[in-house]
C-alpha cells in the first residue's frame, strides 16, 4: 500500500510530539498536547484517541528544568508521523506496554486512547482498529517491563519492512560519541551523581569515557549500577549476581541495555519492598 503524495504547499514533513498529561491551558482542559516551543506554550489536544500502526518504540534521554529524564517514545504512523512521549515510570507507558505485549502482529492498525485516572494520571486503553475490540491484560507485580520492551521492539523490527509506506522516523546525528552518549543515558536513569562519574575518569586520565577500552566503560557502568543498588540489597554479591544475570548476560544476548538495567532495577526494587 502507497500513500497518496499531495502535491503543493505543506508543512515539513516533522513527527508530530503528543505529550502525556491532565491540565488546563486558557480553561480548556485537556489530557495530552501538543507544545508550541517557539512561543513556549501548550495546545491541548481534544481528541482522546489516535488510530495508526505502531512503527517504533524507543527510550529516550531528554533535559527538563536542569535535569536528564528518562521518556518512551511511541512512534505512530497514520496520516502523519505522531511521537507521544510520555515518562517511562507514568501509569500511561505502563498501561501501553502492557496491552501492547499482547499483540504479535503489528502490520495492522491501532486505537491508542487516553484516559484521564485519578489525581492528574493518564492511562491508556489500546484497541484492535478494525474490530474495535479492546486489547486488555491483567496488571502484575511481577511484570518485568525491560523485557516487555524488548519483545515488542523486536517484533516492531520484523514487521516495519511490511508496512511500506510507513515513514521512519529520522535519527539526527549526535554529536557526542556513542559511548560517552551510553555512560550518559545509564547515569540518567540511575540519577548517578555527575561528579563521581568525573571523579572515576579523572582516576583513568581521561575526561570521557569514550577515550576508554570498552572493557573500563562496562567497568564504569558496573561501578554506576552497583553503587545504586548498595542500600537495596541485604546482601551485596545478591546485587552483583543479578546484575550479571539480568544486565551483562543480557546484552550478551542482544537485549537493549537501557531497559535491561531499568528491569534490573525495578526487580531489586521489589525485592526491597517485599513485592516479590
Amino acid at each position: 500500500m502507497t500513500a497518496e503524495i499531495k502535491l503543493g504547499l505543506c508543512n515539513p514533513p516533522e513527527p508530530v510530539y503528543l505529550y502525556v498529561n491532565q491540565g488546563e491551558v486558557d480553561g480548556e482542559s485537556y489530557i495530552w498536547y501538543k507544545f508550541n516551543i517557539s512561543q513556549d506554550k501548550k495546545i491541548p489536544v481534544t481528541q482522546r484517541a489516535l488510530t495508526g500502526y505502531l512503527s517504533e518504540l524507543r527510550l529516550t534521554t531528554k533535559e527538563f528544568k536542569g535535569k536528564d529524564n528518562l521518556k518512551l517514545d511511541i512512534v505512530i504512523s497514520a496520516d502523519e508521523l505522531y511521537v507521544i512521549r510520555t515518562g517511562i515510570e507514568t501509569n500511561f507507558a505502563k498501561s501501553f506496554l502492557l496491552a501492547a505485549s499482547l499483540i504479535q502482529d503489528f502490520s495492522k492498525p491501532l486505537i491508542i486512547v487516553a484516559n484521564a485516572g485519578d489525581e492528574n494520571t493518564v492511562f491508556c486503553n489500546l484497541y484492535d482498529a478494525a474490530s474495535k475490540t479492546k486489547i486488555y491484560r491483567e496488571w502484575s507485580r511481577d511484570l518485568d517491563w525491560a523485557t516487555i520492551i524488548h519483545d515488542i521492539q523486536s517484533l516492531l523490527g520484523s514487521v516495519s519492512s511490511t508496512i511500506s509506506f510507513t515513514p521512519k522516523l529520522s535519527v539526527v546525528p549526535q554529536p557526542v560519541h556513542p559511548q560517552d552518549l551510553r555512560v550518559k543515558n545509564i547515569r540518567t536513569l540511575l540519577d548517578y551523581p555527575l561528579d563521581l562519574v568525573k571523579e572515576w575518569l579523572e582516576f583513568q586520565d581521561v575526561d570521557r569515557p569514550s577515550l576508554l577500552h570498552i572493557t573500563k566503560i562496562n567497568e564504569l557502568v558496573k561501578t554506576m549500577c552497583l553503587a545504586w543498588a548498595a542500600d537495596k540489597c541485604e546482601y551485596p554479591n545478591h546485587a552483583e549476581s543479578s546484575y550479571q544475570k539480568q544486565v551483562v548476560d543480557a546484552v550478551a544476548s542482544g537485549a537493549d541495555e537501557l531497559t535491561a538495567i531499568n528491569g534490573w532495577m525495578q526487580q531489586v526494587q521489589a525485592v526491597k519492598t517485599g513485592a516479590v
